[in-house]
């Protein structure tokens, strides 16, 4: 075999029909779009238009809101910091924050604060600055010895996207 005998299978790759190119092609004229009108032209088309009839997404109630003023917290589970404990990529020793955790790779990201969730165990002692956590958190790093902080979440600004 040679380099020059290299060939795909045969039916492998089909070529592209190019319409519009005449009669004796098979799709010249209207290439394929049918007759006259909008649905003919490139571009425009009416999504959801039903003949004139009220359109469903008009017909369905308008329902609830965005708060504006909602914070996302990146949520860490005790199991998750434990585990980042064990591999060495937290020292317990040092206080954790949020900037910490994303510096180890526990968070991806901080978000608009770390809020600490109660699955998993301890065993750890541990000094903790969150945003936010749960009663069960509080008290499974209060039992292992830590304490934890709660900050005040930072307040977007008027002009920053939600």
């Amino acid at each position: 075999m040679k380099l020059s005998d290299i060939a795909d299978n045969a039916g492998s790759r089909k070529k592209r029909m190019r319409v519009g190119r005449g009669i004796g092609s098979g799709k010249g004229k209207t290439a394929g779009r049918g007759g006259k009108g909008q649905t003919a032209r490139s571009g425009v088309r009416i999504k959801g238009f039903e003949g004139g009839q009220m359109p469903l997404h008009r017909r369905l109630p308008k329902r609830g809101f965005n708060n504006i003023f909602k914070l996302d917290f990146a949520e860490i589970n005790l199991d998750r910091l434990q585990q980042a404990i064990d591999a060495r990529q937290l020292d317990p020793k040092d206080i954790i924050n949020a900037e910490s955790l994303v510096k180890s790779g526990a968070l991806r990201r901080a978000k608009d604060g770390v809020r600490l969730l109660g699955r998993g165990e301890l065993k750890a002692k541990l000094t903790i600055e969150v945003h936010g956590a749960s009663k069960s958190a509080v008290a499974a790093v209060e039992k292992a010895g830590g304490t934890v902080k709660i900050l005040a979440p930072a307040r977007k600004q008027a002009g920053e996207a939600a």
